[in-house]
């Protein structure tokens, strides 16, 4: 008839109750719920369906974006849909790894999952990638240089970059306009060079902060059907927008790799660019995010892969530049043709996001390294609460 008085519970030991912090943070975030709750978060140790949704669909809209680059100068249709894109997939992408980089700080396990997670990938591919320009381009002159980074292995430093600043973000009062400040000083200041691609590391860095700053009720915010309905004329204006531009602005400027006095204009220009495109890109990436599903889908299970989709399929995007294939298929250049460019981009680009193609290359993207660390007893107990 009398239930028992709960028995209090008792304090984890540090090492679990760093490994349910590390959980925690790795699911939070939005499911399907009712408007303006705060989604239920998934199973301990499980994936929020949400976030692999939604890198899959940035990491296809990265792979098509870098298709029509090459019809932009014949279609100005195809400059409009690369500007709208480019606006807000990779500040999408940004943002997601802000989010997960909440937890971390110089904890030894942390920092190590850093190394192999984030630096050895990039030492591996900005040496693959100079082999291949040497071979593809015919360039056997391409130096290895892990200072310059070439095509796409630019976001794998600036994350590193990044998350070794997350403690000093946890710790200043206003982290977003600071950040902010950063990128427009960095966009007027020409001296800061390509030595570990700078200008996109501080040019991007407010979308990082951003994602740092973000709460699991922020995504579910943007889930609401109100902001799924004003999405829709939001991306046809910024399409109309794109259109009017693409014959009167540089794409390079969605690049952010170039201080606006790079870019032929004057400074108070790349400080104004700098801010409208913040802008531009926070909405319209909260527009992509409200679309995003948040049940389990067919691709889901593609979302734990999209750095390898995003590092293996820069091969073929620069094949295709080395080789011709845009100037000896001028078929490609039509609308039919531009519709398959796009379709066989992003079948390229899932397929190289699969089990199969990630447990291939998994010794290039997630080497264990354990040779390469000292142990200490923490390890041992960490690894024994995780299993």
């Amino acid at each position: 008839m009398f239930s028992a008085a709960p028995t209090p519970r008792r304090a984890l030991p540090p090492a679990r109750a760093a490994a349910e912090t590390d959980r925690t943070e790795a699911t939070a975030g939005p499911s399907d719920g009712p408007e303006g709750a705060e989604p239920p978060s998934p199973k301990a140790g499980g994936r929020n369906p949400f976030f692999d949704n939604a890198k899959y669909l940035a990491i296809v809209l990265v792979a098509m974006g870098h298709s029509w680059e090459p019809l932009t100068d014949g279609s100005r249709a195809a400059e409009a849909f690369y500007m709208t894109v480019y606006t807000f997939h990779m500040p999408a992408f940004i943002i997601i790894s802000g989010y997960f980089s909440r937890s971390f700080d110089m904890r030894k396990d942390r920092l190590q999952r850093l190394v192999t997670g984030v630096a050895v990938p990039y030492v591996l591919f900005e040496t693959a990638y100079a082999f291949f320009k040497r071979w593809a381009d015919d360039d056997p002159g391409q130096p290895i240089s892990l200072l310059d980074p070439w095509f796409l292995t630019w976001f794998l430093i600036a994350l590193f970059i990044w998350r070794l600043t997350t403690p000093l973000w946890k710790i200043v009062r206003w982290p977003i306009p600071l950040a902010v400040a950063i990128a427009v000083l960095a966009s007027v200041s020409p001296d800061i060079g390509d030595d570990l691609d700078l200008q996109r590391v501080l040019q991007f860095l407010p979308f990082f902060v951003l994602g740092l700053s973000l709460r699991a009720e922020h995504f579910a915010m943007v889930q609401r059907r109100a902001v799924r309905i004003a999405s829709v004329p939001l991306f046809a204006a910024a399409l109309v927008m794109a259109y009017w531009a693409a014959p009167r602005m540089t794409s390079a400027w969605f690049y952010h790799r170039d201080s606006a006095q790079e870019l032929g204009t004057t400074w108070w220009i790349g400080a104004v660019m700098t801010l409208a495109l913040f802008g531009c890109s926070v909405v319209l990436t909260a527009c992509f995010f409200s679309w995003v599903p948040t049940r389990r889908t067919w691709f889901t299970v593609l979302g734990a892969g999209t750095l390898y989709g995003y590092l293996l399929h820069g091969f073929l995007a620069k094949g295709s530049r080395f080789w011709g294939w845009f100037d000896d298929y001028a078929w490609l250049h039509t609308p039919l043709g531009e519709v398959a460019v796009t379709l066989i981009a992003g079948a390229v680009v899932t397929a190289l996001c699969t089990p199969p193609v990630r447990k291939v290359f998994r010794f290039a993207m997630e080497p264990t390294m354990a040779w390469a660390f000292r142990k200490d007893p923490a390890d041992t107990a960490r690894a024994r609460v995780s299993s």
